[in-house]
């Protein structure tokens, strides 16, 4: 099994109005509450979003003490400034408007995308995995494409939005592909074939910089780490740190499965595809496509039993496996945010229900 890479988490949060639900423009002032108490946030494409990021950790234990803390001071710093923190991929409410946070390249990505950007307001959480460099992240991107769908489906927290159930679990994956270079990546033979495609991206117009490589996956441009971006912002830590667990684990695995010469099965866009909007519109409370062997339409819980034990030798490893089964027990019998969400507004169809929900889940 490969060596223990050390792991990385990116989460984003909404900012909102504690009384109406509503987004409010104060990352600013929450950001700098957040840096008196020793916590840097990061200012996002609008103004309504801030982004927390951990320091890399070697156990899911650190990580989730860490994912704790920052959600607490985050909590807190939005709380000082009259805001209401919420871990949700979108709004429940109506959002009136997204304004852009105002810096010079968010200003240039609103005037290049339009309404793309100026209707953002999206919330995700991304999981960075050391691998020995940026070779082996291409190659570890490649295996990971068919699991994605199954990632997106675990963490999938947006299935309310502007007051309605969406008919989604996850609507923001619905509209984040809306941008050009967003879902899963292409299977690429290299990283200079990557780079390539990027610097055709870049020409084209369709990115204004790197930054903008949305996908799914992708290796860093800067450092030797692979960058899972699939999920929903999850509704609690112990969903954060369970969909970290099981990246590290399937990366370790791909990582794996390189050295020993294992060959990737063809994988075809239109099921792929498919894949991706069975899982925005399922979550776990449905079925998915397997697309690692049948192509079948399969329940998401058997396929994701599935990925853990393909996986668990890598969870061992790292000492991860028990905590992945507990929590996996724990989704099954509680749901994840889709789910709570869904059953929120199933009580009186009242969003207030549903902020309740997703502001005492993002502090659980």
């Amino acid at each position: 099994m490969a060596t223990h890479p050390t792991v990385g988490v990116e989460e984003e949060f909404l900012l909102v109005d504690p009384d109406t639900g509503h987004p409010v423009a104060r990352n600013e002032a929450v950001a700098r509450n957040a840096e008196a108490r020793g916590v840097e946030l990061q200012l996002e494409l609008t103004s309504c979003q801030v982004e927390t990021a951990t320091e890399v950790a070697d156990t899911s234990d650190q990580l989730q003490s860490e994912l704790t803390r920052l959600r607490s001071i985050a909590a807190e710093s939005a709380h000082a400034d009259g805001a209401l923190l919420l871990a949700v991929g979108l709004p429940p409410t109506v959002p009136h408007e997204f304004p852009i946070t105002d810096n010079p390249r968010y200003r240039r990505i609103a005037e290049r995308f339009g309404m793309i950007a100026h209707e953002q307001g999206i919330c995700g959480c991304h999981v960075h995995v050391a691998v020995p460099d940026r070779e082996a992240a291409i190659q570890v991107s490649n295996r990971l494409r068919p699991w994605l769908p199954l990632l997106l489906a675990v963490t999938a927290n947006s299935a309310i939005y502007r007051s309605t159930d969406t008919g989604y679990a996850s609507w923001r994956s619905i509209l984040w592909q809306r941008w050009p270079v967003a879902g899963p990546p292409p299977q690429f033979d290299s990283a200079d074939e990557y780079d390539g495609v990027v610097r055709q991206l870049l020409d084209s117009g369709a990115m204004l910089d790197d930054g903008m490589v949305y996908w799914d996956v992708r290796p860093s441009a800067n450092f030797p780490t692979v960058e899972v971006r699939v999920a929903d912002v999850p509704a609690t830590v112990a969903e954060t740190v369970l969909f970290a667990a099981l990246v590290r684990g399937a990366v370790m695995t791909a990582l794996d499965d390189e050295r020993h010469g294992e060959p990737i099965a063809p994988l075809a866009p239109h099921a792929l595809r498919a894949a991706y909007w069975m899982a925005a519109r399922e979550g776990l409370d449905g079925n998915a496509i397997d697309l690692t062997e049948s192509h079948a339409a399969v329940p998401a819980v058997d396929l994701l039993d599935r990925l853990t034990d393909r996986i668990r030798p890598a969870l061992d490893a790292v000492g991860d496996y028990d905590m992945v089964r507990s929590e996996l027990t724990r989704i099954a019998e509680h749901g994840n945010g889709a789910m709570r969400q869904r059953r929120a507004w199933q009580r009186r169809h009242d969003v207030a229900d549903v902020l309740a929900e997703a502001a005492a889940a993002t502090r659980e």
